[in-house]
């Protein structure tokens, strides 16, 4: 039998633990660099002790390099799951899910996920990579906002880009990061953006009587306050008992 396929396999082995070390010499690089311009392509190889042609040669590129930190913080984050939130009938509940997916997503790695955002205004290349992660998320939300404007669930969302433009907002890193402050999970700010989302949309707040669909009114409830006094509960509609004076009757056409 040929040594081949055995060989091959295991230096693939090798080529996935070095790009995984790279990956991690990246992440960690973006969260404790104290310069901007101290994240390149040498530095991510020395602090993964490979060569800058490793890292060329598994990535491509600086850009190719954070394509797939991007993707490597999304797969931590479990962001796959998205895909469950547009399946859901409701299209509130399914927004609400995308937002609380994303709120885990930023908590990935607050610390890299910080210095990315920050580098993608002074980075051509951070900034080609965060501009179409962001545009992804907006394609996102003006699906869901679509559906909620088609079974008439948000109405003060009546300028569908503007409301794009506010959620791209409130569900961006910044905001969460922002609102969770320096103490806790980005998630503990979940309740606060959720609030806001509902109050932009003029959505009725979860749990609320609005929310759940209004079915018959029930006949027992109607009328059932206690009235007091002389012919209390008798109803117009409901025939006299027998023996009882009948309406008097109707007057005489005149001519």
């Amino acid at each position: 039998m040929s040594p081949r396929p055995y060989q091959l396999g295991r230096r693939q082995a090798e080529v996935d633990l070095g790009r995984r070390r790279v990956l991690a010499a990246a992440r960690a690089l973006l969260g404790t660099t104290e310069s901007f311009g101290s994240f390149t392509v040498e530095a991510v190889a020395r602090a993964a002790d490979v060569s800058r042609a490793t890292v060329y040669y598994q990535f491509g590129s600086k850009s190719g390099l954070l394509e797939a930190v991007c993707d490597d913080l999304a797969a931590s984050a479990r962001m796959d799951t998205l895909a469950e939130s547009f399946s859901l009938a409701d299209p509130l509940e399914a927004l609400h899910s995308f937002v609380a997916i994303f709120g885990r997503f930023w908590d990935s790695d607050r610390a890299a996920m910080r210095r990315l955002r920050a580098l993608a205004h002074l980075d051509p290349d951070v900034r080609a990579v965060i501009t179409a992660r962001d545009d992804r998320r907006r394609q996102g939300l003006t699906v869901l906002l679509g559906r909620l404007r088609d079974q008439a669930r948000a109405p003060g969302a009546a300028d569908p880009q503007d409301a794009a433009r506010v959620l791209m907002a409130l569900t961006s890193f910044e905001t969460f990061d922002a609102l969770a402050g320096a103490t806790v999970s980005c998630a503990a700010a979940l309740p606060a953006v959720s609030r806001l989302i509902d109050a932009v949309l003029g959505a009725p707040a979860p749990g609320s009587a609005e929310r759940v669909a209004a079915g018959p009114e029930d006949p027992d409830k109607e009328g059932s306050e206690e009235v007091s006094g002389p012919g209390a509960g008798a109803s117009p509609e409901r025939p006299a008992p027998p023996g009882a004076p009948g309406p008097p009757p109707p007057p005489h056409p005149t001519s």
